[in-house]
């Protein structure tokens, strides 16, 4: 399991960035597109961390 995981937030954080870009060509509100927006960019630092060499490693 031990690339499983980083690659799934990792595709998450792809799918939030393609929301957030559908959702703000909609017109969606602000508010909307931010949160999502930073919702990808937590996932995508959460998948590159987790992939960083550590004590475990």
């Amino acid at each position: 399991m031990g690339g499983v995981l980083p690659s799934l937030l990792l595709i998450l954080a792809g799918v939030l960035v393609g929301g957030a870009w559908s959702l703000h060509r909609q017109g969606a509100p602000r508010g909307a597109v931010v949160v999502t927006a930073l919702l990808a960019v937590l996932a995508t630092v959460a998948g590159a961390l987790w992939l960083l060499p550590g004590e475990g490693a």
